[in-house]
C-alpha cells in the first residue's frame, strides 16, 4: 500500500505486467486511436452548406421560389389535361393513350434540376452580345426541352405499368431512340420549349421589375436629396438678406438713441436664433410663424414708430404647418416697399385664413399713390419657388395691387394638421 501525500488516501499501484480491465481496454484503444470522420461525408456536408448558403442568397431564392411555383403550375396543368383528353378518349371507346398521372409527376419531378440548371446559365450567360449569345440561350432551351421525352419513358417505367405503352422499352432502348416516336419527341420537344421560354420570361421580367423599381426608388431619394439642398439653399439665401436689414435698421438708431439701439440689439439676437432655428427645418408650427413675424414687425415697428402701424393676429386659428420662414419675405417686402417714396403712414396687416383645406396667408401693406410696387424681388422670388419646390401646383402665390391703394401678397397652399409627415 502506498499513499498519496496530497489527499492522504491510499492507492493502488499496478505492477508493470498487470493486464487492464476490459473496461480500460476499450476506453484506451477508443482514445488512442479515435475513429476518423470519412472523407466521403465530410464532402458531402461540405457540398450541403455551400448550396444551402448559395439558395439562401436573396436572388438566388426569389429565383428558386418563382420556378418552382411556375413548375408546380405546369406540372399540375399538365396531368389535368392529359387526364381530361384521356377520360374523354376512354368515353368513345378508345385505347389508352396518354401517360398516367404518376409518370407525368414523375417526368416534371426529373426535369425540375434541369430546368433550374438550364436557367441558371441562361442567367449567367446574359444577352449581351446578341449574336454571340443567342445560339447559346437556345442550345440550352432545346436540351431542356429534347430531355423532356426521356423523362417521360423512365417515369412509364418507374410507374409500376409498363404495358400501358408498347413503345418504352425496345430491344433494352428507351423510346426516344426509336424512328416511330420522332413525332411524339418532337411535339414534347415544343411544349417543353415554351414552358422553358415562359420561366425565363418569368425570372428575366421579375428581375427587370426589381432593377425598374430600384432605380425608381434611387431616383426618388436623389429627387429629395435635391430638393432638400435646394429648400435649403433657398433658405440660407434668406437669413443674410434678413440679417441686411434688421442691421441697417439698427443702425439708424445708433447715433440718436443709444438705449433703443442696444435694446433693439437684444430684440436682434432672439430674432437671429429664431430664424436660424426655423431655417434647419422644412416646416414650422403656424404658432412659431406668426410669433417670428410678430418680433420681426415689433423691432421695425421701433425705428418707425411715427408710421408704421402692424396689425398680426395673437394667435393661429388652428393649429397647422407651414413651410419655415414663408411669412418673413412677405412682411420684409411689405416694409420695404410700403415705406418708400412717400411720408406717410403705412399699415402692415397679416391674416391667416381656413377655407375647404386651404390655408391662405395674406399680408396687406399700404403703398403710396400711383406707386407700382415691385414683385420680383429676392424674397418674393424665394417664396414662389420653395411653394414649386414643395407643392408644386398644389400651392399659388400671387401678388398684386388692390383697392384704395394697398398692395396684398398672398400665399395658399395645403392644409398640413399633422406636421410635415403627412
Amino acid at each position: 500500500m502506498a499513499y498519496d501525500m496530497r489527499i492522504n488516501e491510499p492507492r493502488r499501484e499496478h505492477p508493470v505486467n498487470a493486464l487492464p480491465s476490459e473496461e480500460l481496454r476499450v476506453a484506451g484503444v477508443a482514445a488512442a486511436d479515435p475513429q476518423p470522420v470519412r472523407p466521403a461525408l465530410r464532402g458531402r456536408s461540405r457540398l450541403w452548406s455551400t448550396l444551402w448558403s448559395w439558395a439562401a442568397t436573396p436572388g438566388v431564392r426569389q429565383n428558386l421560389i418563382i420556378l418552382t411555383v411556375f413548375w408546380i403550375y405546369v406540372a399540375c396543368s399538365n396531368v389535368l389535361y392529359a387526364n381530361s383528353m384521356q377520360a374523354s378518349i376512354a368515353g368513345m371507346g378508345g385505347k389508352h393513350v396518354f401517360a398516367p398521372a404518376s409518370a407525368r409527376l414523375l417526368q416534371h419531378l426529373f426535369l425540375y434540376p434541369v430546368l433550374l440548371g438550364c436557367v441558371w446559365s441562361s442567367l449567367r450567360i446574359g444577352w449581351q452580345s446578341l449574336w454571340r449569345k443567342l445560339p447559346l440561350q437556345l442550345l440550352l432551351a432545346f436540351v431542356f426541352a429534347a430531355l423532356a421525352q426521356p423523362a417521360m419513358g423512365i417515369g412509364e417505367c418507374l410507374s409500376g405499368d409498363p404495358v400501358l405503352r408498347e413503345h418504352i422499352m425496345k430491344q433494352g432502348t428507351l423510346a426516344f431512340w426509336n424512328l416511330n416516336d420522332l413525332p411524339m419527341w418532337l411535339a414534347t420537344t415544343t411544349t417543353f420549349l415554351l414552358a422553358y421560354g415562359f420561366a425565363l420570361a418569368l425570372v428575366m421580367g421579375f428581375a427587370f421589375y426589381q432593377r425598374l423599381r430600384d432605380a425608381q426608388l434611387r431616383s426618388a431619394a436623389l429627387e429629395r436629396a435635391l430638393t432638400a439642398a435646394n429648400l435649403a439653399a433657398l433658405r440660407m439665401q434668406l437669413s443674410p438678406h434678413t440679417l441686411f436689414n434688421l442691421l441697417h435698421t439698427i443702425r439708424g438708431q445708433i447715433s440718436w438713441d443709444p438705449a433703443a439701439a442696444q435694446s433693439m440689439i437684444v430684440q436682434l439676437g432672439d430674432l437671429l436664433r429664431r430664424l436660424l432655428t426655423a431655417g434647419e427645418r422644412d416646416f414650422s408650427r403656424l404658432e412659431d410663424e406668426l410669433q417670428f413675424v410678430r418680433s420681426y414687425l415689433g423691432l421695425q415697428q421701433r425705428r418707425f414708430a411715427d408710421r408704421l402701424t402692424v396689425s398680426v393676429p395673437q394667435s393661429a386659428p388652428l393649429a397647422a404647418w407651414v413651410p419655415s420662414l414663408i411669412l418673413q419675405p412677405l412682411v420684409e417686402n411689405a416694409i420695404v416697399h410700403g415705406l418708400a417714396g412717400h411720408e406717410g403712414a403705412v399699415i402692415i396687416r397679416v391674416d391667416a385664413v381656413v377655407n375647404d383645406e386651404m390655408l391662405s396667408l395674406r399680408v396687406v401693406n399700404t403703398i403710396a399713390p400711383g406707386k407700382p410696387q415691385g414683385c420680383a424681388g429676392i424674397g418674393l422670388r424665394n417664396v414662389r419657388e420653395r411653394l414649386a419646390i414643395q407643392f408644386a401646383e398644389r400651392a399659388s402665390f400671387s401678388a398684386m395691387a388692390g383697392y384704395d391703394n394697398v398692395w396684398i401678397a398672398e400665399v395658399r397652399l395645403p392644409l398640413l394638421r399633422d406636421g410635415p409627415a403627412a
